[in-house]
């Protein structure tokens, strides 16, 4: 690390937990998030001001007005503009160091397979079951560490899904890809603004837990929360044998 970098991330030095190795380690990383709205806005940004130094942002949608009341990487100047390109603008003026690679187009299998032998985490910060299973399946086939957030309303869920380890659930394991599952949107629903900043940072805080090899991940654990009474409930979750994608 250079001066600049020393202090710049100097209060990451003084963690007994991080220190000099840490922080290089999260400097050589590479972490790929998938969505950059309302969870990807303040994933993102906590990876990169932490100096996680490069960053693959997969997002197909532009910023629309509807979409400032939360996602908090975008502003009134980009309008229009891809969410991928506007978050790697607010990420080039917090850490220019930071290499981000913005994608304009849908996580699909073909792409996630292309990018998941580069990268050493991913993060879901999408809003549909259809892409949250295919990076799922894409993390299993290439064993990489996946944190998934989902904020809807005043109710979101957070947990790590993590194949390298063999006792470890993938996200197929709680909801299976043929199960029956309502397709919620904030578009209808709604969804409370600091809500997926909590959740958005929760998942940054894992991801850097499983790239410096420090702390206890969320793998096997379920963190729910009801932000209407700011309650948490967490729940163990265990890999099914007979699940269609781990199993």
């Amino acid at each position: 690390m250079n001066d600049d970098q020393l202090l710049r991330y100097s209060r990451h030095l003084l963690l007994d937990a991080v220190g000099v190795e840490g922080q290089r380690r999260w400097l050589a990383a590479h972490a790929l998030v998938i969505g950059a709205g309302g969870l990807g806005s303040p994933a993102a940004l906590y990876l990169g001001s932490a100096g996680v130094g490069r960053l693959t942002v997969v997002d197909d949608d532009d910023v629309e007005l509807t979409n400032l009341q939360r996602q908090i990487a975008h502003d009134l100047g980009r309008l229009g503009l891809p969410k991928a390109q506007s978050l790697r603008h607010t990420l080039g003026a917090i850490n220019p160091d930071v290499r981000v690679d913005a994608l304009v187009q849908r996580a699909d299998a073909a792409l996630l397979d292309a990018l998941l032998p580069g990268v050493d985490v991913v993060l879901d910060c999408c809003d549909n079951f259809r892409t949250r299973h295919a990076v799922n399946a894409a993390c299993v086939r290439h064993r990489k560490p996946l944190v998934s957030g989902a904020a809807i309303g005043f109710d979101a869920q957070v947990s790590v899904y993590d194949k390298r380890r063999s006792d470890a659930p993938c996200y197929a394991c709680l909801f299976p890809p043929d199960a029956a599952f309502e397709e919620v949107a904030c578009a209808t629903m709604g969804v409370f603004a600091p809500l997926v900043g909590i959740v958005g940072s929760m998942q940054a805080a894992e991801a850097l837990k499983l790239l410096a090899g420090i702390g206890t991940t969320l793998a096997g654990r379920l963190l729910m929360l009801d932000a209407a009474t700011m309650r948490w409930d967490e729940i163990a979750v265990a890999r099914r044998s007979a699940c269609s994608v781990c199993g």
